[in-house]
């Protein structure tokens, strides 16, 4: 098996597995943050629904689809100048976090969105016919009603960002896709190359499954 293996320094892929790790949650945690409120006011400024605001709701849903049709390698290079404002530098784990938040952003609002538009109006009319506030109705009613389908949205987000870290790669950004770049295309090591995309596919594996086991937990409540 070593022998099959001879290229790969297992200590480099380590570090590299730890970089698209970090990657993934620092860049999948503000695209949350970021996201879920951008989804909720898409949803809500929509036609027919309770805050319908169509100006708002159609410059809104612009800007989402403009980001949303842009190649995320060219999003990359046409940033490069924005993150170096915000972290310094746009090179590493840092100066790829921006680029892939704004890149992941509109797609999970648009998702989140989607989940949105499931809920029961039934649900919302019966909240408002009890007074509730607004920030009531999205806390207490939207949200909690759309949770599977926002969890499955998360998902489906953290695994498009799997697949935008190794892009990142490319341009220096560290990681698994970075590996796979220098050495398993540049160099030829084809070993190292099938790791790296063994450790990818593995990663794909481990968040689809907890994610359906999260929103089968939480569909049944």
């Amino acid at each position: 098996m070593s022998a099959l293996l001879v290229n790969v320094d297992w200590y480099d892929i380590g570090w590299a597995t730890m970089d698209t790790l970090m990657m993934l949650g620092g860049s999948l945690l503000f695209t949350v943050l970021l996201g879920l409120p951008l989804g909720v006011l898409l949803f809500l400024t929509s036609p027919r629904q309770m805050f319908e605001r169509k100006v708002l709701y159609q410059v809104l849903s612009v800007l989402v689809n403009a980001l949303r049709s842009l190649p995320f390698i060219i999003l990359l290079i046409v940033m490069i100048p924005l993150t170096l404002v915000i972290t310094g530098t746009s090179l590493g784990v840092a100066g790829a976090i921006p680029p892939l938040v704004a890149g992941a952003t509109p797609f999970f609002a648009r998702l989140v969105e989607s989940a949105l538009r499931e809920v029961d109006k039934g649900i919302i009319e019966a909240t408002q016919a009890m007074g509730a506030s607004t920030r009531q109705i999205i806390v207490h009613a939207l949200l909690p009603e759309a949770r599977p389908g926002i969890i499955a949205a998360t998902t489906v987000t953290a695994i498009t960002l799997v697949s935008y870290t190794a892009m990142a790669g490319v341009v220096g950004a560290g990681g698994l896709g970075d590996l796979a770049v220098r050495f398993g295309y540049q160099r030829f090591q084809t070993d190292v190359m099938v790791v790296t995309v063994v450790l990818l596919l593995l990663l794909v594996q481990v968040l689809q499954s907890l994610g359906d086991r999260l929103v089968l937990h939480f569909s049944r409540r």
